[in-house]
């Protein structure tokens, strides 16, 4: 009677800790002094500094369209290219020097700069040598497409593009299709490129205090990690149904075990 009980408290035992428990699924829960409806204001996002490789999109418009032709980057037909290949083609790729090269102006250093601090200095340069203010100079500069990469446990690990000024990790996780049952929530790795090297953050999602991090608006080009939990290296399975059925399968497995050799 004594090892029928000891056989019960171990599979409920190993059913407890190896299923996932729910606390390790929500997003952003409040600690239990946080008033929930408490406004929590999320981290402005550090304004992006252009890097080595990045894609620049760069419109130049005047009142004379003909002049506005001669500032474009390709004649390649656009119709025959789409999305992320248009840009490709057709947007301005920062050189290992930091420089872009635009019809007309040559070579523009823009490498640690801002996409609002090089539309600056285009516009100076061209009213400087091609252009005064009654031809109604207007310049766009923005990043082509906003890259990051999610791998580890996602459901759609990957490098992905979004035409958006701003990301948050929780968006881009979502675009992902979500974290999976075994990727924990609590430690996501943010792998951050610099120009002294790559900075690398941790940040609890399961928390609300996330949206207080650096880390919370993603940059162009970061990496994020999600680590498997226990349970997956465990294999016993995700919920209570999943690692009972397994225990019992290894009872059944043991217990036919001995059987045979006692015989």
């Amino acid at each position: 009677m004594k090892k029928i009980y000891i056989y019960i408290l171990f599979i409920v035992g190993l059913t407890y800790t190896s299923c996932v428990p729910t606390k390790d699924l929500i997003y952003l829960q409040n600690s239990e002094n946080t008033d929930s409806n408490k406004i929590i204001t999320a981290t402005n996002p550090t304004p992006y500094r252009v890097q080595t490789n990045d894609i620049l999109s760069v419109v130049i418009k005047t009142s004379d369209p003909k002049l506005s032709e001669l500032f474009k980057s390709s004649p390649i037909n656009q119709n025959a290219l789409q999305g992320e290949q248009s840009l490709y083609f057709d947007g301005f790729t920062v050189n290992d020097h930091g420089n872009i090269r635009i019809p007309l102006l040559g070579e523009l250093n823009v490498l640690g700069f801002t996409p609002d601090e090089i539309r600056v200095k285009i516009e100076e340069k061209l009213l400087a040598e091609y252009f005064n203010k009654a031809s109604n100079l207007f310049v766009t500069v923005k990043l082509a497409g906003f890259r990051y990469t999610v791998n580890g446990e996602v459901q759609n690990p990957g490098s992905k593009v979004l035409y958006q000024e701003r990301v948050n990790i929780l968006e881009a996780v979502a675009n992902c299709g979500d974290i999976t049952v075994t990727g924990d929530r609590k430690n996501v790795v943010v792998m951050r490129k610099l120009p002294q090297g790559v900075e690398t953050h941790t940040i609890d999602l399961t928390n609300i205090s996330a949206l207080q991090s650096p880390y919370y608006y993603l940059q162009p080009n970061d990496y994020i990690y999600i680590k498997p939990l226990k349970q997956k290296t465990w294999g016993t399975g995700k919920t209570g149904i999943e690692s009972l059925s397994t225990v019992i399968t290894l009872l059944s497995l043991i217990t036919t075990t001995y059987l045979l050799l006692k015989k």
